[in-house]
């Protein structure tokens, strides 16, 4: 298939069957698995996934490849192909419940931030999610204190992530500017220790202005600096830190002092 890259929607094709292997070797794929793909592109990874799983849903946004991912794919019980956007899409429509399907991509990097949140946020929580991503924004998701980030704690507080590997861009048709990282994404399955809104509610007071010491960047948005400090050294004992220097289970504890209910 010989359809160029759009440049629009970030399309990099990634053909490296080497890569394709150690991405499927990530999610742990069985012959009972149903795997969501976003973003087949050309559809090699698609081929492979389609190999080793009972069944692949295909959600491809650019017009120009369905035609040919279906002449690809025919057999269309096994591997359906569907036009549309990842972001819109109503996974339940497809038939998707929770822990009953894995999502396995290589996604345009511009959506990966927007896309992990609307999964945590609005899907059926899925048992694994295995993505290609740029190198730079998974380290970030796997990021620990003292460089904790916004976006680690948005993915980390509903699951566990990890990279498996590097990539680098001559792996990808056309060749992109930065280099890639095989991530893996495992959802907690054991209830959220407090309310997503809090905890969100917090974490963005407190990364407001990430330059600033939390202490300042907490006040405006929970009350008198009295009161916010007292709160902030009963879960951390530098009260003067910034929010890079938190953990994860401090966040936690933090939100939990601000919690009213």
């Amino acid at each position: 298939m010989k359809i160029p890259a759009k440049k629009s929607l970030g399309q990099n094709f990634l053909s490296n069957p080497r890569i394709l292997e150690k991405i499927c070797t990530a999610a742990q794929l069985t012959k009972g698995d149903t795997v969501l793909e976003v973003g087949p592109g050309t559809g090699n990874l698609t081929q492979v996934l389609s190999e080793k799983v009972q069944s692949v849903i295909a959600i491809e946004k650019d017009h120009r490849l369905i035609e040919e991912l279906g002449k690809r794919f025919p057999d269309t019980q096994r591997i359906k192909v569907i036009e549309g956007d990842a972001l819109e899409v109503n996974p339940e429509s497809l038939g998707l419940k929770a822990r009953e399907y894995k999502i396995v991509a290589n996604i345009p990097y511009y959506i990966t931030s927007h896309f992990i949140r609307t999964v945590f946020e609005q899907w059926p929580r899925p048992s694994v999610i295995v993505l290609t991503i740029q190198k730079e924004v998974a380290q970030r998701i796997v990021a620990k204190s003292p460089h904790m980030n916004l976006l680690a704690l948005s993915v980390q507080f509903y699951a566990d992530a990890k990279i498996i590997d590097t990539i680098k861009r001559g792996s990808f048709n056309p060749v992109p500017k930065v280099d890639s990282a095989i991530i893996k994404i495992v959802p907690r399955i054991a209830p959220l220790l407090i309310k997503p809104e809090l905890f969100f509610r917090t974490i963005k007071a407190g990364f407001s202005s990430p330059r600033k010491q939390l202490i300042n960047n907490l006040v405006p948005q929970f009350g008198d600096r009295e009161t916010v400090t007292e709160r902030l050294k009963k879960v951390y004992s530098d009260e003067h830190a910034r929010p890079e220097n938190l953990p994860l289970q401090t966040w936690f504890d933090l939100s939990s002092m601000f919690d009213k209910s």
